[in-house]
């Protein structure tokens, strides 16, 4: 007796077999298809990635503008210096301001390069030529310092780091230091090197025309002289100046213990400056270049005082109070050309 077929018979097997195989290999053509050519290498796209910021690109960079020349330049970088240490900032100077400082003194701070200092968008932030509370907390990231600023206020509790900043290189320090060995005072050699800077130049117009002020007169530089003389035995004064003519006619080398040393060149003060800077006691009269080589100097300083009339626009941007310091000694100028007029 013939069985009854079941309802999954095998033809119909085979047709669902049939089917299967179809889509299963329709479905791998498909992928197939979408794969690249025999021989390339399937390199999966980048994905955008963000970056740690680095140290520097969170904390900044602050510079300062150089203007002015060794004196001004000098008070720039110091300035720089310690605000940018009380702001948490990392300091960088401009390369002229390196062209000028580094063949001089072993400074560290880092040079901006110019065309870093074109691309940052700078937030110029001026300062007074002393300091003040607000100098503190500056804000921003990337700040360019602007100003002639030269006061002790900036920088004085940092005295010891600014001095290492400003130390001369050794080649410099040696060739002042062997002139000075070469001194005599009357056939012996002196235990007292007194610097005398004696600042002329376009001071000689600017003072007088536009500040209401006068420069140190022969009278002023004998009585500073002589102060030294009474308090030191035999000392040694090595006048330096930008206006070396003036002082061969006005101070008095009678005694035999006065050297014009200086030789005035301002575009090269190097030689001048180390003079300065290596003896024991500065005489100066006014200017930054002065102030820095009796800071550097250390020793006694004695300095022209009230060198303007009471309504000079000089003291709108200078303080005496900020830019001598307070051990120093000051002698009042003779204000009398400026009362004739």
């Amino acid at each position: 007796m013939a069985s009854t077929p079941g309802p999954f018979s095998f033809p119909m097997a085979h047709v669902v077999l049939f089917v299967f195989l179809a889509s299963a290999i329709f479905h791998l053509q498909q992928r197939l298809a979408r794969l690249q050519p025999p021989g390339e290498v399937q390199t999966p796209a980048p994905q955008p990635t963000r970056e740690r910021p680095t140290a520097q690109q969170l904390q900044g960079m602050w510079t300062i503008n150089a203007v002015g020349r060794l004196g001004n330049q000098m008070g720039q970088y110091a300035t720089l210096y310690a605000l940018a240490k009380l702001n948490g900032r990392p300091a960088y100077i401009p390369a002229q301001m390196h062209s000028t400082l580094a063949p001089i003194f072993r400074i560290t701070l880092p040079v901006l390069p110019s065309a870093t200092a074109r691309s940052v968008q700078w937030r110029n932030y001026h300062l007074n030529d002393w300091m003040e509370e607000q100098y503190r907390h500056i804000p921003g990231r990337y700040v360019r310092l602007t100003g002639y600023p030269c006061s002790w206020t900036f920088y004085h509790h940092l005295r010891q780091e600014i001095l290492r900043e400003f130390s001369l290189h050794e080649h410099v320090r040696q060739e002042a230091q062997q002139f000075l060995r070469g001194l005599r005072v009357n056939g012996s050699r002196p235990s007292t090197f007194v610097g005398v800077h004696v600042r002329r130049g376009d001071y000689v117009r600017v003072m007088p025309q536009v500040w209401k002020g006068v420069l140190a007169d022969r009278g002023y530089l004998e009585q500073a002289m002589q102060r030294f003389r009474e308090r030191f035995r035999s000392p040694v004064f090595v006048v330096t100046s930008n206006g070396m003519a003036w002082c061969r006619q006005n101070i008095d080398a009678s005694r035999g213990d006065v050297v014009f040393a200086g030789n005035g060149i301002e575009g090269s003060p190097a030689k001048d400056f180390a003079l300065l800077t290596q003896c024991n006691h500065t005489i100066m009269t006014i200017g930054t270049f002065g102030i820095w080589a009796a800071y550097l100097a250390g020793g006694e300083t004695t300095y022209l005082a009230n060198y303007t009339l009471p309504d000079s626009p000089f003291l709108r941007v200078f303080k005496p109070e900020a830019a001598f310091l307070p051990e120093w000694t000051g002698i009042a100028a003779d204000l009398s050309p400026l009362l004739k007029h």
